[in-house]
């Protein structure tokens, strides 16, 4: 007799699983998330991993003016750039500047952020006109600079033989130290409201009342400082040194601007020599190789800040 297998009204239905449904939400949000980074990573293969992948090619090859075609010379282009004087002087250089522009943007932006953070009259007016020379033109900042450390009209002269400092007035770009106290300036006057608005964000987040009670068992600004505003701002602080210092080895227009990489290769960081190797004396093949190599320099930083943002994701 064959057996009925049709459901009868009293058979349950089948009904899929919750965790069945949340995958399967779940795979449609990754889809569509997917879909929102498309557009992104096409642009980001189009104007960033493919110059570089070309970069990388050219430096395995001797290609200038003279060289119409290419020719294959594998690591050899590397091998004489760590051996030149010059491009182990502009690594020196750009450590330098690095180092003293990430220093003073840094400390310069947190003493900002902590006056701007005081309640006062016209505070708010005061954060907005802080902000003018972040989104200023760099090149439009390297020339005020110029003009400041002019040596015949220049500010730092009049104020500096008002005040007795100098007895002559000096041609500040047209010494090493002058020059790079210069470019370093530059760079500070333009980093300082970017790190001023990190920090304003981070004190934002912090229990007022808790220095106020600092303050109230005798604690003076240093203390207070170091003891609870430090602490609170760690993660910020950590985020603002790396991004300041892959912004600063990425700086060129405005140096180039100021002081065209000189006097005698004084400012003459990586960014500004693989812009004379190209550009000035055509040398296609070793602008690429630095280019290569002033991308090694900018990964460690890299790495450490997306490791930072996983953490503070999870």
């Amino acid at each position: 007799m064959p057996t009925d297998i049709t459901h009868t009204a009293d058979a349950p239905a089948f009904r899929p699983s919750p965790h069945a449904k949340r995958g399967g939400l779940r795979a449609g949000q990754a889809r569509f998330g997917i879909l929102l980074l498309l557009p992104a990573l096409v642009a980001f293969c189009l104007i960033v991993l493919s110059p570089f992948v070309q970069a990388l090619a050219l430096s395995l090859y001797k290609y200038t003016i003279s060289t119409p075609e290419p020719i294959f010379v594998g690591f050899s282009n590397f091998t004489k750039l760590l051996s030149d004087p010059t491009v182990r002087g502009s690594f020196v250089t750009t450590a330098i500047y690095v180092f003293f522009t990430t220093f003073f943007s840094i400390t310069l932006g947190l003493a900002w952020a902590i006056i701007l953070n005081e309640p006062f009259r016209g505070r708010s007016a005061l954060r907005g006109i802080s902000l003018l020379p972040w989104i200023m033109p760099a090149t439009v900042s390297a020339f005020i600079f110029g003009w400041i450390f002019n040596s015949r009209y220049g500010v730092l002269n009049a104020v500096a033989l008002e005040m007795g400092l100098i007895e002559y007035p000096v041609a500040w770009l047209s010494t090493t130290s002058g020059a790079m106290m210069a470019v370093v300036m530059t760079k500070v006057w333009l980093s300082i409201p970017l790190f001023m608005s990190f920090f304003l964000a981070g004190l934002a987040s912090m229990d007022r009342e808790q220095i106020e009670a600092a303050r109230v068992d005798g604690a003076g600004n240093y203390r207070v400082l170091k003891d609870h505003i430090l602490p609170h701002l760690r993660p910020v602080l950590l985020v603002v040194i790396v991004l300041g210092m892959i912004g600063n080895l990425q700086q060129f227009d405005s140096i180039y601007a100021l002081t065209g990489g000189g006097p005698v290769r004084a400012t003459s960081v990586l960014s500004v020599e693989v812009y004379r190797r190209a550009f000035e004396q055509w040398d296609i093949g070793m602008a690429a190789t630095i280019g290569v190599l002033w991308v090694a320099t900018i990964l460690p930083p890299a790495y450490f800040y997306l490791r930072q943002l996983m953490k503070g994701a999870e």
